[in-house]
Parts: C-alpha cells; sequence; structure tokens
C-alpha cells in the first residue's frame, strides 16, 4: 500500500501572499498561516498554542491568493506536506518544510464593498492528466 499526505489546516494568514513569477510565467504564492488551539491547562486555565505553517501555492491558486487574500484572513486549505533543502552562500546546507496546497476556501464575513470577492467559495488546483493529457487519472 502507497503512503499518504494530506494535510487540511484552518487558520489566519500572517502576511499578505508574496507571489514572484517564474521564468516559464508560473506565478507562485507564498504566506504564512497562523493554527492556534485552545485548551484548559492542568490548572484549569485555558491557553492557547500557535503553530505556523509556511504555504505554497502554484498557478492558478497563486493568482487567485493574490486576488483575494490578505494579512488575517481565515481560510481553510488542502494540501500536502514537502521538504525542501539547498546550499545557502556559505556552503551550508538549509532545510524547509512548506505545505503545497491543492485547494483553498476563504472563511468568514465578506468585506464591506467586495461583491466580487468568492468568499465561501472553494478555489482548486486543476487535476493532474496522464501523459497523454486525455484527462483521465489512469
Amino acid at each position: 500500500m502507497s503512503g499518504v499526505n494530506k494535510v487540511i489546516l484552518v487558520g489566519h494568514l500572517g502576511k499578505d501572499p508574496e507571489v514572484r513569477h517564474l521564468e516559464n510565467g508560473v506565478a507562485v504564492a507564498s504566506f504564512s498561516l497562523a493554527t492556534t488551539e485552545t485548551y484548559t491547562n492542568k490548572a484549569g486555565e485555558k491557553s492557547e498554542q500557535t503553530e505556523w505553517h509556511n504555504i505554497v501555492l502554484w498557478r492558478g491558486l497563486a493568482e487567485v491568493a493574490e486576488k483575494y487574500l490578505k494579512k488575517g484572513k481565515q481560510i481553510y486549505v488542502e494540501g500536502k506536506i514537502r521538504t525542501r533543502s539547498w546550499d545557502d552562500k556559505e556552503g551550508i546546507k538549509r532545510y524547509t518544510t512548506e505545505i503545497v496546497g491543492d485547494s483553498f476556501t476563504m472563511l468568514g464575513k465578506k468585506e464591506d464593498g467586495a461583491n466580487s470577492n468568492p468568499i465561501n467559495q472553494a478555489v482548486s488546483a486543476p487535476a493532474a492528466t496522464d501523459e497523454i493529457g486525455d484527462g483521465l487519472p489512469f
């Protein structure tokens, strides 16, 4: 049996998405997402723990993120965990772990004057096709 790499997060953007375009014109968006858990500690006091996640969106998802997502916005995102490495200027190997998003849904209230804002609508990456390109998943 093969493995499963699936992540589901609901959180708030820590910053506006940073979008860049690669040499071939492909858009890539990256931003941080905070997820906060609330729990009661042993002393009976409410406590919070926040985790920060690095989110990466590609192509059409990146373009939608650039247009609609802003710091503080709450979203639901689905994707997979990826770890990549590179050598820095001093030749030291560096690692980062990211969530590569497959889809996201904007949550929360519709902002005033934002009639075109697709709040509570899911945005997904196109389905992968086979090598022939006929759209069939097999």
